[in-house]
């Protein structure tokens, strides 16, 4: 999969799924807006490893739920590039809580940032994909927007939202050449992960028909994917990167 001459932005880029997303995206030749909020260490070498392998990358740090930040990533990054080919919406966090305890910031922050952060970005860059007549949206949902998960009614909640939105974006703009779909990864073994104890971790992979963790690198490999020429045919879907998890337990 060739991405020479595409320019990329991936929004929570600064570590973990995001970082091996932009770094893949820069394997496959594409120029990487790395986009992250708060301290910009983490997005700073992001753009350093990517340098590495001779591809140009930027750091544009900006609180993408925010909608005057995130159209002020996206007409940064066409000021700077002169264009933008994919976008990836991968910022997230979690506020996990059981719902009777769940407070309205808990709620709030996480719809913000996980979902309110998806349509502020791809309305702000289809304004020049409707324009170009060619595009690749590519949003990060999760196995817990599809099979709900306890304690997370917010997380899930957001993410089976970026479903339904690529939907219908994938529908409103497919007349011009642009694609979106949805990746919805697992168990994936990142920093977040390790830090669940080790006993409910196997109890996790136990239910993993591929008894195994995902890498960060598996879900960054789907996303390529989708961004690239292969996937001129594929919209409006849903690739589920969980090692068969969400198919329960054999």
């Amino acid at each position: 999969m060739d991405l020479t001459g595409k320019v990329a932005i991936v929004t929570g880029s600064g570590r973990g799924i995001g970082k091996a997303i932009a770094l893949r995206l820069a394997e496959a030749g594409a120029t990487i807006v790395v986009n992250d909020v708060g301290d910009n260490a983490p997005a700073e070498q992001t753009v350093a490893e990517i340098k590495q392998m001779n591809r140009q990358a930027t750091a544009i740090m900006a609180d993408v739920s925010s909608s005057a930040d995130a159209t002020r990533l996206i007409d940064t990054a066409i000021a700077t590039y002169g264009k933008v080919d994919i976008l990836v919406n991968n910022a997230g966090i979690t506020r996990d809580q059981l719902t009777m305890r769940m407070t309205d910031e808990e709620w709030d922050k996480v719809i913000a940032v996980d979902l309110r952060s998806v349509f502020l970005c791809t309305r702000a860059v289809l304004r020049f994909m409707l324009k170009q007549r060619s595009g690749k949206i590519v949003s990060i949902s999760s196995v817990v927007g599809i099979m709900g998960n306890i304690g997370q009614a917010n997380y899930a909640s957001a993410k089976a939202g970026i479903i339904g939105f690529t939907k219908a974006i994938a529908k409103e703009v497919a007349s011009r050449g642009i694609t979106a779909n949805a990746v919805a990864p697992g168990f994936i073994d990142t920093p977040m992960t390790q830090a669940i104890p080790e006993d409910i971790r196997k109890l996790m992979i136990d239910h993993i028909p591929l008894a195994c963790m995902g890498t960060p690198r598996d879900i960054a490999e789907a996303v390529v994917f989708l961004a690239s020429d292969e996937a001129r045919y594929i919209t409006g879907q849903v690739i589920t990167v969980d090692g068969g998890f969400s198919l329960g337990k054999i």
